[in-house]
Parts: C-alpha cells; sequence; structure tokens
C-alpha cells in the first residue's frame, strides 16, 4: 500500500526506508470493551462492524529485559479481509492529508523494527504509541503510567526488580507532549470518518524472574511465548462484545500448527483448521453471528493492528531497559547501557556481577536463561 508523502498524520505498514523517509491485560481490558459504542448507520456503513485484532512481541531473544507480547484491537466496518482496515485507514489519512497544509510530525504505524533502531528514532516509535494511547482517552505522564495504561496488571511484577522497582521519568521521554496531544484528536476524527475506532491496546510483559519460571514449566521458551500470547488474546477475543473478531499473530518460532494451542485457550469451541503452511496458518471457530479467525502469519506485522501491537511491545521493552540500564550504570562507573542481546549482554552482565552479589541480587530475577 502506498500513503501520500505530505501525510501529515499516519503510515502504516511501510518499508523501513519508506518510514524513515516519512519521518525526515485482565478487568481494565474488559473496561474498554464495555464503553464500545455501535457506530451510526449511514449510506457508507451497512452497521455491520467486525473487529480486527493484531498481535506482537519484542524481546523474544535477549537475555537482558522482559519479553513483551501485545494486542491492538479495532472496530471498522464489515468487510472481506483484513487488507479492508489498512485501506480504511489509508483512505482517511489520505483524506486529512489533503485538508491541510500541516507538514508537521506524524502518527506512524509500522513495524517496530521500521520504526525505531537503537540509537535513533524513539520519538517516532513513542509518539505513534501516545497517540495511539490518546484515541483511548488516556494520556500517561510518566514511566509509570505508560507501564499502568499498557500493562494495568504489572505493577507487583514491577516491583519484584529493583531496577524497575524504583524508577520513574517524565513520559514523553522524547516524542513531544504538544505533538502527542495535538495529533490525538486529529487522528480520532480522521478514523470515525471512515467508521473506523481503536478499541483496546493492551501488553502483557514477562519480567525477567517469570521468564525463568515459565521456561522451567513450559521447557522452552517458544513454547512460554505461545502460551503467554494465548493469554492476552483469550483476554481480547473474550472481551469483545459481539461481531466478528479477526486476528492476526506473528508465527511463533516458524510453526505452522496451532490447532492444539487454539483448543487449549479455547475450549468451548471446535477448532476448524482451513490451512497450515509455511506462510500462513489460518483457524476459524464460533457460531455464525459471532466467528473468531486466528491467521498466524510470516511477516504479520504488515497488518495495521499487529503493527501497532510491535510498537507497544518493543516501546515497553525500550522503557524497561532504560529502568534496568539506569539502575546499574548510576552504580558502576563507566558501564555502557545495553541493549541486552546476548553478546553485549554478557559483557553487562560481567561488570556488574560484583555489585551483583554485594545487593544479593538473584541470578534468576536478573538473567534470562533463554
Amino acid at each position: 500500500m502506498s500513503f501520500p508523502t505530505r501525510n501529515p498524520l499516519l503510515c502504516a505498514g511501510r518499508s523501513a526506508s519508506e518510514v524513515s523517509n516519512a519521518t525526515g491485560a485482565g478487568g481494565a481490558l474488559d473496561a474498554c470493551f464495555a464503553n464500545t459504542r455501535v457506530l451510526p448507520t449511514g449510506p457508507k456503513y451497512n452497521g455491520r462492524m467486525r473487529y480486527w485484532m493484531g498481535m506482537d512481541e519484542a524481546g523474544y531473544g535477549p537475555n537482558l529485559g522482559p519479553l513483551v507480547i501485545s494486542a491492538s484491537v479495532w472496530e471498522a466496518p464489515d468487510g472481506p479481509d483484513g487488507a479492508d482496515l489498512n485501506r480504511l485507514v489509508e483512505e482517511a489519512m489520505a483524506s486529512a492529508a489533503r485538508s491541510t497544509a500541516d507538514r508537521g510530525p506524524r502518527w506512524i504505524v509500522a513495524d517496530s523494527k521500521a520504526v525505531y533502531q537503537s540509537g535513533k528514532g524513539f520519538s517516532t516509535l513513542e509518539r505513534g504509541v501516545l497517540v495511539a494511547l490518546g484515541l483511548l482517552g488516556q494520556r500517561p505522564q510518566t514511566w509509570r503510567g505508560v507501564w499502568d495504561a499498557l500493562a494495568p496488571g504489572s505493577h507487583d511484577a514491577r516491583q519484584a526488580h529493583p531496577w524497575y522497582a524504583d524508577f520513574d521519568a517524565p513520559a514523553p521521554l522524547e516524542a513531544g507532549a504538544e505533538v502527542v496531544a495535538s495529533l490525538a484528536p486529529r487522528v480520532q476524527r480522521s478514523l470515525a470518518s471512515v467508521g473506523v475506532r481503536l478499541v483496546a491496546l493492551r501488553s502483557r510483559p514477562v519480567f525477567e524472574s517469570e521468564f525463568n519460571q515459565l521456561v522451567d514449566r513450559h521447557g522452552s521458551k517458544g513454547t512460554l511465548l505461545s502460551q503467554a500470547a494465548m493469554e492476552l488474546a483469550s483476554r481480547c477475543v473474550n472481551a469483545i462484545p459481539r461481531g466478528f473478531v479477526a486476528v492476526v499473530c506473528d508465527k511463533h518460532g516458524g510453526r505452522s500448527r496451532y490447532r492444539e494451542l487454539l483448543t487449549q485457550w479455547f475450549p468451548d469451541h471446535v477448532i476448524e483448521v482451513y490451512r497450515e503452511g509455511r506462510d500462513e496458518s489460518l483457524y476459524r471457530f464460533g457460531p455464525a453471528e459471532r466467528r473468531v479467525e486466528f491467521r498466524f502469519r510470516a511477516k504479520g506485522e504488515a497488518s495495521l493492528a499487529a503493527a501497532l501491537a510491535s510498537m507497544a511491545s518493543k516501546y515497553l521493552r525500550e522503557l524497561a531497559m532504560r529502568a534496568l540500564n539506569a539502575f546499574w550504570c548510576s552504580r558502576v562507573a563507566g558501564l555502557a547501557p545495553t541493549a541486552g542481546y546476548p553478546q553485549d549482554a554478557l559483557r553487562f552482565k560481567e561488570a556488574i556481577a560484583p555489585l551483583q552479589r554485594r545487593l544479593g541480587v538473584d541470578d534468576r530475577l536478573l538473567w534470562r536463561c533463554k
């Protein structure tokens, strides 16, 4: 899909080069859906709505910091396939671009790897997530506030880790509060013009100590990822009050068969297998008035819903790493920050080892075993 270069609001599903050019869980989730309203029926829309949900993770490979899985849920007019959400949003933003000469910062939604690379692009990533939260009426002003907005059940888990427990900072960190505040209502009006609404944006962080416990329980981090992702997916799907639900997930470790996993998390339904292959595995279940579809895709983040989930996961992980680095770097002279990936994580761990022993920090609280 292509986007007007003057579009001041959004770029979705774009490549890293295109994005670069453009820029120069639980009760709280249920509450989001409790406020869902049916959009007015008009000549353009028949009143039948469906929900699009996208999921993605960040932090699967590192040894330091959390694994974060996120889901974004959108309401849109009923249509034949998932490309309709991307098309409708493109239509809305193109219309907004034609009606304004504003060349200021855009709301960019794309795979987090295209939006952000270590050392650059953090403001674009942060702006994307915080504008999305603004669409949901949430305007966090601190590091802790962002966590509470995206992962409202994560407080106790954060408190169990000294580097997260006492950390806080103003939010946004880099994006500019005024820009975020001005973009959110403009994006909301543009989306409403085509009958699209962001319904929820939720994350499931797996912090270091829980990560190790779940690997012990499940035997592999691949199974851990699948179980944690389906936990979040089932909460989101079960909270949606009505209508067709289409879910797009990135493939878990390249596997192609997910029927058993879906049966585990949706035990009241017969899971229908439509295809299982290298590029995509497709499943459906539920009665005619409440069909649920799961697509596990290679490069699932091409979907707008999965792209926003990817950004939320990456944003929370980056916030976590800022806290972890602040804790240890402020206590070990000359220590360079780490992104937590294996080779550099070893360098970091060796440097903090004496202090870790003095503080009595257990390895299973700090170091992910896989």
